[in-house]
């Protein structure tokens, strides 16, 4: 059934008890989830029971981070009709963070998606703070900040300007507070404040937060066509729960049409939907498909035997490319200096010249470094001698851009923009000190792209719990342009069964090389939560097919401790043209809906 909310609603925030740390880590317990009740008893959660806002890291003098969560958050409106949260900033695990002693975290947000962190206020104290409530004093113009103490004392400030953090007055003792109690089944919760949100907040914040679903398949009443071929072009729409559309096409049954006779024919139809279970392929990660010449190609990391070797397929569909011989094209014995652990492979075309941009070390994990491929002129990428020897990427000034066995460098991807090109890709620094891996940008030169023409920019750090659960990682960027919009997918966290997908975006005109034009999604959109079944999905990339389709390619796992596999999903794009990447085939088509009829008028 389409949402359609007829008045204001309850949101409820709240944070999870943390789980084993393969389910659900302190790391992603301890933020702020969101919940909705159109009668005040009954709860729903959002985004799959997962975390919408997270304190980010500090930041020390070496480059280094701290990871760091939030717990007893309460959200608030503020006098412009904004929203505020106030939370206790703790260590990773919800230890006491001394440097928030006598503090709570402030964020604002406009719709309850997006949120600035603005940062500490000091209350004045030299305790912790153990719980924080914030309202807004109509009489004293004023937010009244109540909160207790690890003792259990209470003290209330006020605050004039929150946005700002100005004028914030001494401590003063107060009376006890207390929450609303809620019960909820909801798995793991531990409620804090509701609050009444206006109808169309809400019904934006579950549309953005919830998976649609397909609820209607249109198709024209009548059409009039010379051929089967015209008739095959006839598609139909299928409509879902957020509102939003998507084209599809119809296997016709034309058995009872006669093309050389003019007239009316009522025939039924099916509407197609390509079918993946997950896995596609078992022990490969980091899948890329790729389209050259007219034909789709499969590459990704072999884990089957340590990523000793790169293997291809090549198909004229995409749902061929399942069955299709592999074809060894690189392997860690080919070239003196190119070792073991080739990783991530994917296909660029820049251009009109194909490349192969992938991972390689001379030696151990300490030396990866990333290389690029170029196909020669005419050349069949299913044969490995028409490729070159892979070229180690270079700085400006004709340096490797990572200095071995101190800084690596792997998951280069290309984003044409503009006219011009860009490389995104993870690099770590180890020595003297491991900073974790960060994205960085850089423009390349088109003709030899494996050469950096201006300087490497830092554009995400991993700075949020979801990011930097069991090792601080952002990698695997890869690229989604959709009307002048750029979407940047990244993985981040241990590649186990809490690896997920983050995104930044970037506006039309943005000047790539500024940090300040991208903009990070406080929480991921790929999680183990996010599809039933499959853990630590990641590392994912984009292929348009034919039809116009959006393809993600991505790994999981089957289970927890299960290898990493690639599955393919299609991309759907939601209310804001951002895309979905949990929309599992039962809901991009209803099977109950996808018998159709039209009446044909063969001219």
């Amino acid at each position: 059934m389409e949402l359609s909310i007829k008045k204001s609603l309850q949101l409820l925030c709240y944070t999870r008890k943390p789980q084993d740390e393969a389910i659900y880590s302190a790391k992603l317990a301890y933020s702020m989830h969101l919940a909705y009740s159109e009668d005040g008893k009954s709860f729903k959660e959002l985004n799959h029971n997962s975390g919408v806002l997270f304190a980010k890291a500090t930041e020390n003098a070496d480059g280094s981070l701290n990871a760091k969560s939030l717990k007893q958050p309460y959200i608030f409106k503020m006098v412009d009709g904004t929203f505020g949260v106030v939370a206790i900033r703790t260590e990773a695990g919800g230890e006491n963070d001394e440097q928030s002693r006598g503090k709570i975290l402030l964020f604002i947000s406009s719709d309850l998606l997006q949120y600035k962190e603005v940062g500490l206020i000091n209350l004045g104290t030299e305790s912790f703070v153990n719980d924080i409530v914030c309202e807004y004093d109509n009489e004293k113009k004023a937010y009244i900040l109540h909160w207790s103490d690890e003792e259990g004392k209470c003290y209330r400030n006020f605050v004039e300007d929150m946005v700002n953090i100005g004028g914030v007055s001494e401590p003063e003792t107060a009376e006890a507070f207390a929450l609303r109690s809620i019960n909820s089944d909801i798995e793991g919760i531990v409620p804090r404040n509701v609050i009444n949100i206006s109808k169309e907040v809400a019904q934006r914040l579950i549309l953005k937060l919830t998976v649609p679903t397909n609820i209607k398949i249109e198709v024209p009443n009548k059409v009039f066509v010379a051929s089967e071929e015209e008739l095959k072009a006839i598609k139909a729409t299928a409509v879902y729960s957020d509102g939003t559309k998507t084209l599809k096409k119809v296997d016709w049954d034309t058995s009872v049409i006669e093309w050389n006779k003019s007239r009316n024919y009522r025939i039924k139809g099916k509407v197609h939907q390509d079918h993946y279970a997950f896995p596609i392929a078992i022990n490969r990660a980091d899948p890329c498909v790729g389209k050259w010449n007219g034909k789709y190609y499969f590459i990704a990391t072999n884990d089957a035997d340590g990523n000793h070797t790169l293997y291809m397929r090549e198909a004229y569909t995409i749902p061929e490319l399942l069955d299709a011989e592999e074809v060894l094209i690189l392997d860690s014995s080919t070239y003196d200096g190119i070792g073991g652990l080739l990783w991530a492979p994917e296909f660029h075309v820049i251009d009109d010249e194909l490349y192969i941009f992938h991972a390689a070390t001379s030696g151990e994990f300490f030396y990866e470094e990333s290389h690029v491929m170029k196909l020669r002129k005419g050349g069949n990428p299913m044969c490995a001698k028409d490729w070159s020897r892979p070229h180690r990427v270079v700085k400006k000034d004709g340096a490797y851009l990572c200095e071995a066995g101190k800084t690596i460098s792997l998951d280069m991807t290309v984003i044409k923009w503009k006219g011009e090109y860009y490389a995104v890709w993870s690099q770590r620094q180890f020595l003297p000190v491991d900073l974790g891996a960060w994205l960085y940008i850089a423009k390349i030169d088109s003709k030899e792209p494996w050469k950096l023409i201006s300087d490497p920019i830092i554009i995400s750090k991993p700075e949020y719990g979801w990011a930097n659960n069991h090792v601080f990682v952002d990698e695997g960027p890869y690229a989604l342009i959709r009307e002048e919009k750029l979407f940047l997918t990244f993985s981040s966290a241990l590649v186990d069964s809490t690896y997920v997908v983050g995104l930044l975006t970037a506006e039309n005109g943005a000047d790539l090389l500024k940090p300040e034009s991208w903009t990070k999604t406080n929480y991921p959109l790929l999680t183990s939560r996010s599809v039933p079944g499959e853990y630590g999905t990641g590392h994912n990339s984009y292929v348009t097919d034919d039809d116009g389709i959006v393809w993600n390619a991505y790994h999981g796992r089957l289970g927890i401790d299960a290898p990493r596999s690639s599955g393919i999903r299609r991309v759907h794009f939601d209310i804001d043209g951002y895309p979905v990447l949990d929309l599992t085939e039962d809901k991009d088509l209803n099977k109950e809906l996808a018998e159709v009829s039209i009446e044909v008028v063969v001219k």
